[in-house]
């Protein structure tokens, strides 16, 4: 446990100009245990439904999420659900901020800093068909970790990114709707669920982070359409990251304002009486700030949208895998790169000078005369997409033993399957001869 006196000195100091008369209770939360939760995947499951299933005990709801839940006592990273894509595991109150984000269907959506991938995610499940979802990390090693996240929750209308969100403002200007910053930042929230932020820290001065925030913030604002809406959130107290960040911005924006956001369900107001607070000591979860602005006025410049060549149906091998095996509308616009098939949208930004990782939904492989579907294509549609499955219960053995890679056997006629758990697509089997080779990706495999 984390003591007072294991806080650095001048943290301490700045947190009871900041409290005041709460710092004892501030303290006092270290001596709780630390909250943990899971956010439902409502693009693959209605909340009704899950609670018919849910094989967790003694779940509470997230007062700020109504997909989230807090869990206890068990491992949900275990349970073949969370391989099926039904939820996504994140810290309680990192659930709040996209909660103050009023998402429409058909929105162009930025996630600019998005690695690990918990609000990108959330984000998917609130656009539509015709909206779109850009996802960034500089870091590339995180945007891998991004596109793993991106897959397994079954996101189809994503493009992945890594990039310096300075070339990205050159080549995007005025193209969002909205964007989200989950800003690097000191981490003083995450202190008491994680001992390393402290060492963090007390490495790297907070001027640094401020610095970073600013010029994130920076090609945020030329990346936003007029009316369009920027969520700014961290994980840390410091004024200087927060409030005074956003005071410093807005008076060298005037097309900028400021939305008034409303504290509820234990939230706190934050110290310029527009943002919000989450205070460790007032709520069950860690510390966050969440700050709204709107672009006032500006410039909306002719979009650069990807340009759309060919379709499902001018790949002779993949059309037929495509006919055979799902419901798939042929018609749909593909982009092929590097033998590697993508489903992609028409609204898709232009990405040829970006680092990108995907450009949609990858679909699967093209190897000579033949096409390989991807793990990405399963988890992105129901059962009823595919025309053949496999279906076993949650409790069933097998799903266990494909979970960790080992073959079957089953009595069925060759070609390709999708295993399912109690209807949720899980991966792809190819039969041959009643066995069912598995196809299911080493490093997803149970351990």
């Amino acid at each position: 446990m984390i003591t007072e006196e294991k806080l650095p000195l001048e943290f301490r100091k700045n947190i009871k100009e900041l409290l005041e008369d709460e710092y004892s209770d501030y303290i006092k939360s270290f001596e709780q245990s630390m909250y943990k939760g899971i956010r439902i995947n409502t693009n693959k499951i209605k909340l009704t439904d899950w609670q018919e299933i849910n094989p967790f005990k003694n779940l509470e709801l997230v007062p700020w999420c109504e997909e989230g839940q807090y869990y206890q006592d068990v491992r949900p990273a275990k349970h073949p659900y969370y391989f099926a894509g039904l939820y996504y595991i994140q810290e309680p109150s990192a659930m709040a901020a996209i909660s103050f984000l009023p998402i429409n269907k058909d929105d162009f959506v930025l996630d600019l800093c998005a690695a690990p991938g918990g609000k990108s995610t959330q984000v998917s499940t609130k656009i539509g068909a015709d909206g779109i979802l850009v996802v960034n990390d500089i870091s590339f090693s995180r945007a891998r970790t991004l596109e793993k996240n991106i897959e397994a929750f079954g996101v189809k209308n994503a493009m992945i990114v890594s990039e310096d969100p300075k070339k990205l403002a050159t080549i995007w200007e005025s193209y969002f709707d909205k964007i989200i910053i989950d800003a690097p930042c000191s981490g003083e929230g995450m202190f008491r669920k994680d001992e390393n932020a402290i060492k963090s820290w007390e490495n790297f001065d907070i001027k640094y982070f401020n610095k970073l925030q600013a010029e994130i913030l920076e090609s945020a604002a030329k990346m936003l359409k007029v009316d369009g809406m920027i969520l700014y959130s961290t994980c840390t107290f410091s004024l200087l990251e927060n409030e005074n960040i956003i005071a410093n911005f807005l008076n060298k924006h005037d097309n900028f304002e400021s939305v008034p956001l409303t504290a509820k369900n234990g939230l706190s107001n934050g110290f310029d009486g527009t943002s919000i607070r989450l205070w460790p000591h007032k709520i069950k979860g860690e510390g966050h700030f969440i700050c709204l602005l709107k672009k006032k006025y500006g410039n909306n410049l002719n979009k650069l949208n990807s340009k759309l060549y060919k379709q499902l149906k001018d790949y002779k091998f993949v059309s037929l895998f495509f006919k055979e095996n799902t419901n798939m509308n042929l018609n749909e616009y593909v982009i092929e790169k590097n033998n590697k098939l993508y489903l992609i949208s028409k609204n898709m930004p232009e990405h040829e000078k970006i680092r990108t990782l995907r450009s949609g939904l990858y679909l699967g492989d093209i190897k000579q005369n033949s096409f390989i579907p991807s793990h990405a294509l399963c988890m992105a549609y129901n059962k009823d997409f595919f025309k053949y499955t496999i279906n076993f219960k949650s409790t069933d053995i097998e799903v266990i033993k494909y979970l960790k890679g080992e073959t079957l056997l089953e009595n069925v006629s060759n070609g390709y399957y999708v295993i399912c758990v109690d209807g949720f697509p899980l991966g792809w089997v190819k039969a041959l001869d009643n066995k069912l080779k598995n196809k299911y990706p080493p490093n997803l495999r149970m351990g």
